[in-house]
């Protein structure tokens, strides 16, 4: 493939001005960038080479690797379902999506087997997945089923108008009944599998309201403004509240459970087709449930 670099994008480095102007991540631009594979007028360059306005570039585009999953009849509590969109209630412990280390026991194998016409759109790996929850946060999910409605919901999502509120038991007792914590997260600079609040980050915003005080525990309802990744769990952990259960963000010394006590459990959105708001709930999973019975009673 060729492109050719116009005034707007002159003076960029070239692996930038690659993963800017084609459908190369960054990533995979300077991969091809070391190994030949991307010209600029038909020479070999560094990555950091300025490109110049009229630079012709040539790259190559990978071929789509497929990757062969099957159906499988996992239990799976289908909330709601019509011919455009379902919503699921995924169960703690259940990873959205298939990937290399996961090819079953995912949700993505498990809407297959229940629903049979799901949006391609996001590929083979993702068919209908409009949005992600973590592997052991549990709760509702939106799906497609036809890529017209995956379009208006992803659409809606990037507007910030869906709505997406969880209930989380949370570390310590919150000073404020009610607040926003508005701070930008990316991936961590000292552990590149965590997030982290940084200055590069992308834009992240969590309302929070606290609903029940347990002392050294606080149940709190939050809602996202964004869908950054882990975005509760940072969010809550950089203000000194970390979820209770969270392996990765949270302390040693926390609640027994299966992982976070996190649980996406309204969700809204606009039907693609009638227009109409909808609007889920669904009760936190048994564990989550008895949890809170437990710390009622010892706060009481």
């Amino acid at each position: 493939m060729e492109l050719k670099i116009d005034a707007a994008a002159a003076g960029l480095r070239l692996d930038k001005a690659v993963a800017d102007l084609t459908e190369l991540s960054r990533g995979l631009a300077n991969e091809q960038i070391k190994n030949g594979q991307i010209l600029v007028n038909g020479e070999a360059k560094k990555a950091k080479y300025a490109v110049k306005e009229g630079d012709v570039i040539s790259y190559e585009v990978p071929e789509p690797e497929v990757v062969e999953y099957v159906a499988e009849n996992l239990p799976l509590e289908i909330v709601y379902q019509d011919e455009d969109v379902a919503v699921v209630n995924k169960p703690q412990g259940m990873v959205v999506h298939p990937s290399a280390g996961h090819t079953s026991g995912t949700l993505v194998n498990a809407l297959m087997y229940h629903i049979k016409d799901l949006s391609g759109i996001n590929g083979v790996l993702r068919p209908g997945i409009v949005h992600r929850i973590d592997k052991d946060t549990s709760g509702l999910l939106m799906i497609a089923k036809n890529d017209q409605a995956h379009l208006a919901l992803a659409e809606e999502l990037k507007d910030k108008k869906s709505l997406r509120k969880y209930w989380a038991i949370v570390h310590g007792n919150l000073p404020n009944d009610r607040g926003v914590i508005e701070a930008p997260i990316g991936r961590s600079e000292k552990d590149r599998k965590k997030q982290a609040v940084t200055a590069k980050g992308k834009p992240a915003l969590t309302r929070f309201h606290v609903l029940e005080r347990f002392g050294d525990y606080t149940l709190v309802e939050l809602q996202l403004e964004t869908g950054r990744t882990h975005q509760i769990r940072v969010h809550m952990a950089y203000i000194g509240h970390p979820v209770a259960g969270d392996e990765v963000y949270g302390p040693r010394k926390t609640l027994k459970g299966h992982g976070q006590f996190l649980h996406a459990r309204t969700l809204g959105f606009t039907h693609p087709r009638t227009g109409e708001v909808l609007e889920f709930t669904a009760e936190a999973p048994a564990i989550f449930l008895e949890t809170l019975e437990k710390l009622r009673k010892v706060h009481d």
